[in-house]
């Protein structure tokens, strides 16, 4: 049977996906966990699911993120060992870059200061400073973080980038492994974090890294929640080492109502939007790597999971 299930906790996303599957896969049953059907499914299409729900799945043989990253299979510590594969959009480096532009300007420019003023009926311009004086830290040199880093370069910013391995780009000072961290911190003023989630990489965005920022940065995270420790976040805006922090993605997401980043003075939250696999696109890798796994052909996008990604 050609038989895929759908597992997220996010019941909005999985509507989306099953039609999606329906126009774009039409070849392929989609169902949900808590369809019958969902015993036979030999591949399972995951966001974030649910604890205990790919182990109950007998005859999966492969497990397809539907995204980029593979780390939020960890939500479910049944994952079984099979292969994984993720998504790769050719529009996702574009909507990443237009997502991290945008971000760039808004602090550059002083439109949090700005808007914040508003709602104070004040009236007073932001010190303006030109691109080449501000500047912007990328964590992360890999696809995505090399296009951010060289579409900076070409707006006029001081750009430096930080990566496991040495990276060499035209107009970014680059800088690698865990010795020339400090380095690459030191006075950046808007801090952009593109890192898997690896064991060495979950919590690097903390204390440790924001003291060594420019007083009063800006934090923008668009790798994963596990990077983010948010007590240490807390207490860098309260006591001004932070002057603010935009935030695409989270531990738990949907983001509970009651959590506090919500109401956290100088943080932005948008809805893990900076870039996204478009669902048609889904629906056609999964399509085709479940064509692969029948026919006996190399899977695409395969992740390592020692790694991460």
């Amino acid at each position: 049977m050609n038989t895929v299930v759908l597992l997220s906790r996010d019941n909005v996303l999985l509507k989306q996906l099953q039609a999606a599957f329906a126009r774009s896969a039409p070849q392929l049953t989609t169902v949900l966990a808590d369809d019958p059907r969902a015993v036979d499914a030999q591949m399972a299409a995951c966001w974030f699911p649910l604890p205990g729900s790919l182990a109950v799945l007998p005859n999966l043989q492969v497990i397809h993120s539907v995204a980029a990253g593979i780390d939020h299979l960890d939500h479910d510590p049944s994952c079984p060992d099979l292969p994984i594969c993720r998504v790769v959009d050719p529009g996702h480096r574009q909507g990443m870059t237009e997502y991290v532009r945008w971000a760039v300007i808004h602090y550059h420019r002083g439109f949090d200061q700005v808007l914040a003023q508003q709602r104070e009926q004040r009236w007073e311009r932001p010190l303006q400073q030109t691109a080449g004086q501000f500047k912007v830290g990328v964590m992360g040199l890999g696809s995505l973080g090399s296009a951010i880093a060289l579409d900076l370069v070409a707006a006029g910013y001081d750009i430096r980038g930080w990566a496991r391995r040495c990276k060499d780009l035209p107009g970014v000072r680059t800088f690698a492994g865990a010795q020339e961290l400090n380095g690459f911190l030191d006075g950046v003023e808007l801090l952009i974090n593109l890192l898997p989630l690896t064991n060495e990489t979950r919590g690097i965005l903390g204390r440790d890294t924001f003291e060594k920022l420019a007083n009063g940065a800006v934090l923008v995270n668009c790798g994963r929640g596990g990077h983010l420790n948010i007590d240490d976040l807390e207490q860098a805006l309260t006591r001004g080492q932070l002057r603010g922090a935009l935030l695409d993605v989270f531990e738990q997401e949907p983001l509970p109502v009651d959590d506090r980043l919500w109401t956290m003075p100088g943080v932005t939250i948008t809805p893990h939007m900076a870039s996204a696999a478009s669902h048609d696109c889904i629906a056609e890798q999964v399509a085709e790597n479940f064509r692969r796994l029948h026919v006996g052909e190399p899977l695409l996008n395969c992740a390592d999971r020692l790694l991460g990604y």
